[in-house]
């Protein structure tokens, strides 16, 4: 249920009570740290200036025309009745034969009270249909054009020559009105393109104006739009299938964004991408699928499509157009094509390359496949002006026959706007569908038979298997078989590269070193590209790393995997990352995931709620209602209309006492109240009184040498001293990289409890603070937590952890994983070592894989065992992006 945030500038509108609490507790209970002080230069002449309905500048710190902000629900007749249109219509989706049953139940219950003159909320569901298509907010509605080949067409033709396509698309222009007037985006969008920089020769980059690209666009020298804002279009193409069992129905849905819009309101579902058309998908019969003129026809159709949606466009590329933003100025926007999200298939259709080659360079696909001269829109030009269409094909993987959309407008370039996709270049292509298959591939054909190469790999399931419990991290409890790898685990792999951190220590051993070696490269330039900001030093060290992997990927030649070399265009991509990010910021905001999760909401639920009849009309009148109401939320919003849950709001409008409305999330856990003598024997830990003397004996004296503190110097503490007990405790830091919302903050639950989900004890490990100005490890140590726990002396509350030591078993990382070890630390009887420590000196979890060694594990091993053990194990930085930032 929406509620609204007064805390935050331009106030906040949720859609869900869960997701405010989330935010509150985030963004002002946990506030981010202060940002690092940069130096910015803004755009000389693209630098937004403010101006009024009609294009004329304002004078400097004049305030916007104010809006509306009296209490209208309109077209709602009140509060209740938004709130449940909003929880049947777009929260539970319910179908109309359910809706229309709550309601009948409802005015039943009137009648059976004796109040049958009050009917329910709505008369039925086509009341509450006929009332969301009354908001006058949000885009508009879909129009629809056809499309026919234009071609000589007889009896003996194809069908597909005589089929009429349409393509259902919004206005583009209104979608872009619509987004930058959206007050929701009010402190998370840039008017201006800007540099940033955090010291001499270091620039920062982050959302899209901070770019290069953004800020050396040539529109900047028309004296006519300076003053102007410059607004890059984004857009998006991703075909989908919304089932394969009952008819392999596909869509291809176009999405547009603005550049202007930050990159994490991009990534944390708000309204900030929008889908503008559905593209036609032509289909010919079997003896027609491969002909060259139908798939010439599918090419020219898709770019004559992309031509007609953003034809609204056209006219604000050159003269400005004025448009209000959401901080309630009007300004003069100049329209500019910017990026397009893409996977490889869509960027050949996209870019008129051939199959195989880059869309971005010239390289050619050979062994090395490295970087080569970029393409350009005049290049192409001249080449096709000087060669012939079989010398363009095979020389410069040229399709001469297709025309990009891009040539028909202005200053656009398609093969420089195409963007990096982590998910399907990284994550899903090198790593998934490339490296894992590679070592896989390098166990068979080295065992010395296939029954042993079956072996060594039902090893490595089990050592994934055997993985320890981390909060946010799915377990392959089966290991990486082929059932982990498709369905929803794929998914979730695609998501969190789940797979990616554990594969590394579970191969050790049984590759050659080098074969390691060269996914650690590939992990780390990963988790590089994937951070939310990189500045000079980071692109450095993704090009160091991108130049270790190139090396180092030759084992795979070396020992017969790759014997043909690596004309792979998902790998060859990587060279234009560094490139890419100078140009656009940070890839995480324009990554094929936030095109494929859009799909959930704009495509497939709408799918799964229609009838399956010609199921794409009810998915376009689905998405509008969806479009109305979470633009209606958010001017509600603005006006301040979402004063406390629904209940309290409407008992105080009718001058009732109401409830004090709770701010906070009620998710306290609840401990329980032991003794310390209790709590030891609970835990087998005897020494547990010792060491909460000793803790708090360090806490008086913090000059005190922990290793020097004498028993005798202890502080007195009655053994039979209440305790809360707690099994879990919360780290909350700032993760901007995580999947952590707009404010940056990450929350995660440590745990430590004597029967996970009713099963065996889970004890988490943390990363214990030692010093707070030293980076990475030098400043931490390793601990498991045994017990959280909290108890009062002399008036003073302290809550504390019981935790078991681990140290560091070199003082550099393996050579081979490039991860610290550490090993349980022990006393002189074998014991680990055990201490109090305070809560507070925990900086978050952190996730211990085993180092392995040659030991095959036993069948039936269990995870919950594996802390207990082993030897040694890997700190795993590669758990989150959050910790590879930290650790390394």
């Amino acid at each position: 249920m929406a509620r609204l945030c007064r805390l935050c500038p331009g106030p906040r509108t949720f859609p869900t009570t869960r997701g405010y609490y989330q935010h509150r507790r985030l963004a002002h209970r946990h506030p981010k740290p202060p940002p690092i002080e940069s130096t910015y230069r803004r755009h000389p002449t693209l630098d937004g200036r403010p101006c009024d309905k009609n294009g004329a500048f304002l004078p400097p710190n004049q305030p916007p025309e104010p809006l509306p902000d009296d209490i209208n629900w309109s077209p709602f007749p009140d509060r209740p009745s938004f709130k449940f249109a909003e929880l049947m219509f777009e929260e539970a989706q319910l179908s109309r034969g359910k809706i229309d049953h709550v309601l009948r139940i409802w005015a039943a219950k009137h009648v059976a009270d004796g109040h049958a003159q009050y009917g329910a909320i709505f008369t039925d569901f086509d009341e509450l249909l006929q009332t969301i298509d009354q908001i006058d907010y949000g885009p508009e509605t879909w129009r629809t054009f056809a499309v026919r080949y234009d071609g000589v067409v007889d009896r003996n033709s194809p069908p597909w020559k005589r089929e009429v396509f349409f393509i259902h698309a919004r206005n583009s222009l209104h979608v872009a009105e619509a987004l930058a007037s959206s007050p929701d985006f009010k402190g998370r969008f840039d008017v201006a393109p800007f540099e940033e920089y955090t010291g001499p020769a270091c620039r920062r980059v982050s959302n899209l104006m901070s770019g290069r690209w953004a800020y050396k666009q040539a529109i900047s020298e028309d004296a006519n739009t300076h003053g102007s804002m410059l607004t890059p279009v984004v857009l998006g193409a991703d075909k989908t299938t919304v089932s394969v069992a009952t008819g392999n129905q596909e869509f291809h849905p176009l999405y547009m964004s603005l550049g202007n819009i930050h990159n994490d309101m991009r990534r944390a579902h708000r309204e900030s991408v929008v889908p503008i058309a559905f593209l036609a998908i032509p289909h010919a019969e079997r003896e027609w699928d491969s002909d060259k003129e139908f798939r010439l026809f599918k090419k020219q159709l898709y770019h004559g499509s992309l031509v007609k949606i953003l034809e609204p466009l056209r006219a604000g590329m050159t003269t400005p157009h004025v448009m209000r933003c959401p901080d309630g100025h009007y300004r003069r926007a100049i329209f500019e094509l910017g990026p397009f999200i893409a996977d490889y298939p869509e960027q050949v259709y996209l870019s008129g390359v051939v199959y195989g080659w880059c869309p971005r360079c010239l390289a050619l696909p050979t062994a090395d496949f490295v970087n080569g001269d970029p393409r350009f829109r005049e290049h192409d030009r001249a080449l096709q002006d000087a060669y012939d269409p079989r010398d363009l094909w095979d020389v410069f993987g040229i399709n001469s026959s297709v025309e990009p959309f891009t040539m028909s407008f202005p200053r656009a370039d398609i093969h420089e706007l195409l963007t990096p996709d982590l998910l399907h270049q990284l994550i899903k292509g090198a790593f998934k569908d490339q490296l894992v298959l590679w070592v896989v591939e390098y166990i068979k054909i080295t065992a010395d038979n296939e029954r042993e190469a079956g072996h060594i790999l039902d090893d490595i399931d089990r050592r994934l298997a055997a993985v320890p419990s981390f909060p946010g991290l799915r377990r392959f409890p089966q290991g990486r078989n082929f059932k982990q790898w498709t369905g929803n685990d794929s998914k979730a792999l695609m998501k969190a590269c789940s797979a990616c951190d554990i594969f590394i220590p579970a191969i050790v051993g049984y590759v050659p070193e080098r074969m390691v070696q060269c996914i650690t490269c590939l992990l780390d330039f990963c988790y590089l590209a994937r951070r939310s900001e990189h500045d000079t030093f980071t692109l450095q060290a993704m090009d160091r790393l991108l130049e270790q992997f190139h090396q180092l990927r030759t084992v795979f030649e070396d020992v017969g995997i790759r014997p043909d070399g690596f004309a792979l265009p998902r790998q060859h991509s990587l060279v234009h990352y560094v490139r890419s990010i100078q140009l656009f910021g940070s890839p995480n905001g324009l990554c094929s995931s936030i095109t494929e999760s859009r799909h959930i909401s704009a495509v497939k639920k709408p799918w799964r709620a229609s009838s399956r009849h010609n199921p794409l009309g009810q998915i376009l009148r689905k998405n509008t209602r969806l479009s109305k109401l979470a633009a209606l939320r958010v001017e509600f919003g603005r006006r301040n209309m979402f004063y406390g849950d629904v209940l309290s709001y409407t008992l105080l409008s009718a001058g009732l006492d109401a409830p004090e409305d709770k701010e906070e999330a009620q998710d306290e856990r609840f401990p329980y109240v032991s003794k310390i003598h209790d709590l030891a024997d609970t835990l087998e830990r005897p020494q547990l009184h010792r060491l909460i003397r000793r803790f708090l004996y360090l806490v008086s004296h913090p000059e005190a040498q922990p290793d020097n503190v004498l028993d005798a110097e202890l502080i007195w503490l009655w053994e039979g001293e209440k305790v809360a007990v707690f099994y879990s405790a919360t780290a909350v830091f700032y993760a901007p990289s995580e999947h952590a919302g707009p404010h940056g903050m990450h929350r995660e639950l440590i745990r430590s409890t004597p029967s996970w989900y009713g099963g065996e004890p889970r004890h988490d490990t943390v990363l214990v603070t030692t010093d707070q100005n030293a980076l990475g490890m030098d400043g931490m140590v390793v601990a498991r937590v045994r017990s959280f726990f909290a108890f009062t002396y002399d008036g003073t509350q302290h809550s504390c952890a019981l935790v078991e030591w681990f140290s560091l078993r070199d003082d550099i990382p393996d050579k081979v994983t490039g991860m610290w070890v550490v090993e349980p630390e022990l006393d002189e009887h074998g014991e680990r070592v055990m201490d109090v420590i305070s809560v507070g000196s925990i900086v978050r979890a952190c996730h211990l894989i085993p180092v392995y060694g040659t030991t095959r594990l036993p069948h039936g091993f269990s995870y919950t065992d594996t802390l207990d053990a082993f030897r040694s194990y890997y700190v795993n930085w590669y758990a989150d992006y959050h910790a590879h930032e930290t650790i390394t």
